[in-house]
């Protein structure tokens, strides 16, 4: 198929349930792009786009592994812009792509008042497959500006999970504050490659002598790149099988290893991915102590994607963790995995960001054409209980400018069921709830989310086993997987007051406990949103509460 190229972006026509087929677009004898991809001819459940404004006048040949015939009927689009998707379980809190796959946040950085946030994009399918770096920019950490593929595959393999950072002393000799990008490489096997941008992260530059680092071993991916001041180093740290390779290097180019880490230490249930390392506060003191995340899966404490963390120190070469006994997990719900922090981050903050979705059942959640959502973003400090440290997980502060000057703290009753149409007006299925109990003697203090389907999610604190439940079993439609309808449990501190923020969206529930000390993430996939709120106590009676129902303004 002959296609001269008359406008700015190209509509592949996408069937969800046809067959996969490699497709290719040559410009002469230059193969130019490939990607895994059904076509849709009768039936299309979306459009993937390709960006071709380098190629106008030109005429490309789409071509097939399937042959001529495959492509005969299929209309690929030329358009001016991009298309414009809304369905019904699209989020409007979180990011998500305006059309394909996505799933890791990767080169979180901020450079010039401009958050950057790249991620695992497959443009093409609502599957994992054709992984590019896809890329979005935000001055909020709320709103969102899609900008299409970053770096996008090449000779050496498609593009997986890494970092980015910016030299802003010219260590590698790009230029003074080049943003660099790492990321793995991954055909027949995975190498770690580096691309530079000269525009604040704008466009990228593929590093000429790809690959800077190489292994044996089969899984070999996910560079998470940091300067190390003591040692006026920068370190990478790299997820092999199931322990953390960290490296050093003065030039970003060459690097040693310095240090394995892993062996005996936290959950092995799976393969370790998406490392990340960073110093953080302890609250209350002056101190300081390092943190190494290590995304597992599967492996999580309720199946599947997880992540997990360990602290203690870092001298530059060696990570050494202070509890080797204990595993420590970042998040509670089903649902978060991938997470890594801002480079480059304003006020020295650790600002964190999570794929919010499973690997036991992402390429199944019933999205059409698009497929998975970020986490709300959150500031990550450390807290001390019992004498172990924990990372503190908070809500980020830009969260609270989106909230309606018009909300109303309202005192609730147990058995008692409250409209949340009336509460915030205009109920899109997106909106914060902010509560705080004063237990009296009961033994269970909880409520229920629902709607007028029966659809319902509850919520409970158990005060006697000092735990906090989330049962998504009856929470909409949950039959695409067997993992799914899942009940979910976090430790909880003890004492008679606790507080609770939650963060409902059209397709996910997100709830913070005690200022950060827990954490939950959960998807769910109601046929409308759950517009009622139900308390209830058990074993006892409740002594002073209250809760509070945020619209948030969001465009």
């Amino acid at each position: 198929m002959d296609i001269t190229v008359s406008e700015k972006y190209l509509w592949f026509p996408v069937d969800m349930s046809g067959e996969m087929v490699w497709v290719s677009v040559y410009d002469g004898d230059q193969k130019i792009q490939e990607m895994k991809v059904s076509l849709g001819k009768e039936h299309i459940d979306f459009y993937g786009v390709w960006k071709a404004t380098e190629y106008l006048g030109k005429e490309l040949r789409i071509v097939s592994e399937k042959g001529e015939e495959y492509l005969d009927g299929v209309d690929i689009r030329q358009e001016k812009t991009r298309p414009q998707n809304d369905y019904p379980y699209r989020p409007r809190l979180h990011y998500t792509p305006a059309y394909g796959w996505v799933n890791d946040p990767n080169g979180l950085v901020y450079v010039d008042g401009v958050y950057h946030m790249f991620h695992q994009y497959n443009p093409y399918s609502t599957e994992w497959q054709n992984m590019s770096w896809g890329h979005a920019t935000s001055t909020d950490l709320v709103t969102w500006e899609h900008h299409g593929d970053a770096i996008s595959p090449d000779a050496l393999g498609t593009i997986f999970s890494g970092s980015c950072v910016v030299d802003k002393d010219n260590t590698a000799g790009f230029g003074d504050g080049a943003v660099i990008a790492f990321y793995t490489s991954a055909s027949d096997r995975q190498v770690q490659s580096m691309a530079y941008s000269l525009d604040n992260g704008k466009t990228f530059k593929k590093y000429a002598r790809n690959p800077i680092l190489t292994s044996t071993q089969r899984d070999f991916r996910d560079p998470k790149v940091i300067w190390h001041e003591d040692t006026k180093k920068w370190i990478m740290v790299l997820a092999v099988g199931q322990e953390m390779e960290i490296y050093s290097s003065a030039d970003l180019k060459n690097w040693t290893l310095e240090s394995k880490f892993g062996e005996g230490q936290g959950a092995h249930g799976g393969v370790w991915e998406c490392p990340d390392l960073l110093e953080l506060p302890i609250e209350g003191t002056e101190l300081k102590k390092w943190v190494l995340v290590c995304n597992l899966n599967p492996g999580g404490p309720f199946g599947g994607s997880a992540t997990q963390y360990f602290v203690g120190t870092f001298d530059g070469k060696r990570f050494v963790n202070e509890s080797p006994a204990v595993t420590k997990w970042m998040d509670w719900g089903k649902d978060h995995y991938a997470t890594v922090t801002w480079s480059n981050a304003p006020a020295g903050r650790a600002i964190a960001l999570a794929w919010m979705s499973n690997w036991q059942y992402a390429n199944d959640v019933p999205t059409r054409q698009y497929r998975s959502a970020n986490s709300v973003p959150r500031d990550l400090s450390l807290y001390t209980s019992e004498g172990e440290t924990y990372v503190k997980v908070t809500p980020s502060p830009e969260l609270l400018k989106l909230r309606d000057k018009g909300s109303k703290k309202r005192a609730f009753k147990v058995d008692r069921t409250y409209n949340l149409d009336k509460l915030l007006n205009d109920n899109s299925g997106t909106y914060e709830i902010e509560m705080t109990i004063k237990n009296k003697d009961a033994d269970v203090i909880g409520f229920q989310l629902f709607n007028s389907k029966g659809e319902e999610v509850e919520m409970y604190y158990n005060l006697a086993e000092k735990t906090f439940t989330m049962d998504r079993t009856k929470s909409g439609e949950v039959s695409f997987s067997k993992d799914f309808p899942a009940v979910t449990v976090a430790p909880v501190e003890g004492g008679n007051e606790m507080k609770l923020r939650l963060f409902v969206d059209k397709s996910s529930i997100e709830a913070f406990g005690n200022d950060g000390r827990f954490a939950m993430t959960n998807l769910v996939f109601p046929s409308e949103p759950y517009n009622r709120i139900s308390f209830y106590a058990k074993g006892g009676s409740c002594n002073v509460t209250s809760f509070t129902v945020y619209k948030l303004g969001l465009k």
